[in-house]
């Protein structure tokens, strides 16, 4: 997900201020050196972003520096790899989002197990996406739309950020629901999907949360739903799919995990240490205007949440038929 620079800046200030009252706490025994956060993805990304938000919070909170290391390549699975095969003292952290949660469905080679190889320890957010047309396109809601795409199989074009992506599974999701035919038409990243949609181009797209807001708001583009469980604050007249389609949910959650089998000790900690951070009512507010979703969790609740992502988007590819490799 890209964030608009403007919230990059933002959440980098507040990064920088967070945790001022905090700096005179007593370190305890973790950790005992710098601590790396590995970042599967380039630099100046969303996860990027809020991986060093987090990381000045710990840092503040437990006297010692959360350096992040980009580590992109082989679809988020290099970096992956490298924190599984790292020791387990909790100097070794991974910034765990949506991707690698769908990458189980996607590869069928890959060397280790997600749930099995990766320790999940706090949630950051959780985020649906938001379903929108452009303000020409004859659907005006959401039953609108499920109605004319039936009654036009296959002449439906649906823009996504590309195979695979976040937004394409979305739309696999409400296809395999409502029983209708879209034809997908993958974009190279999320902002040439927009445009297209905005100029008449495409007929409906899947986008994040951060990205749709401004849209919808400006009267660009048309919100029909949102993916989520509850309606956006930022767009409180857009219902959520599973208003008009049983059974319709599909958010996407970003957290933090580390290599099995650390301490428990250590896990406890940092897992405390960085809800504390969320709980800050300036990080809510500032979550909320991107339509994020602060998710609090322990870190057995963290399990479960990758555990069922991992079993929802293997469903949803396998009934696509979506292949990367």
């Amino acid at each position: 997900m890209k964030l608009p620079r403007r919230s990059i800046l933002r959440l980098a200030a507040c990064a920088a201020t967070l945790a001022t009252a905090s700096r005179f706490a007593l370190a305890q025994t973790y950790p005992t050196r710098p601590v790396r956060i590995v970042v599967t993805f380039a630099a100046g990304g969303s996860n990027d972003i809020h991986a060093r938000l987090v990381g000045q919070w710990l840092a503040e909170r437990l006297a010692q520096p959360f350096i992040l290391e980009n580590r992109p390549g082989g679809g988020g699975n290099l970096g992956v790899v490298e924190v599984i095969r790292s020791r387990p003292d909790g100097h070794t952290l991974l910034l765990l989002s949506a991707t690698h949660m769908v990458n189980s469905a996607f590869y069928s080679n890959l060397n280790y197990d997600l749930v099995r190889d990766i320790t999940p320890i706090a949630s950051f957010y959780r985020t649906g996406y938001v379903m929108m047309v452009n303000p020409l396109f004859p659907a005006k809601s959401l039953p609108d739309f499920i109605a004319y795409a039936k009654a036009n199989p296959g002449k439906v074009n649906m823009g996504s950020q590309g195979v695979g992506s976040a937004g394409h599974l979305a739309g696999e999701m409400f296809k395999m629901l409502n029983g209708v035919d879209m034809l997908h038409v993958p974009y190279r990243g999320e902002a040439p999907a927009l445009a297209d949609l905005i100029g008449g181009h495409m007929h409906v797209q899947f986008a994040t949360s951060t990205s749709a807001i401004p849209l919808v708001k400006q009267g660009q583009l048309r919100g029909l739903a949102v993916t989520g469980t509850a309606r956006l604050p930022a767009l409180p007249d857009i219902p959520t799919l599973r208003e008009f389609v049983p059974g319709y949910e599909l958010e996407f959650t970003v957290g933090m995990g580390g290599p099995k089998n650390m301490p428990a000790e250590i896990i406890e900690r940092l897992n405390r240490e960085i809800n504390a951070g969320l709980a800050r009512p300036e990080i809510k507010a500032m979550y909320d205007e991107l339509g994020l979703d602060v998710l609090i969790t322990s870190p057995a609740e963290f399990g479960r949440v990758v555990a069922e992502s991992v079993e929802k988007f293997a469903k949803v590819v396998k009934f696509a038929g979506i292949k990367l490799e």
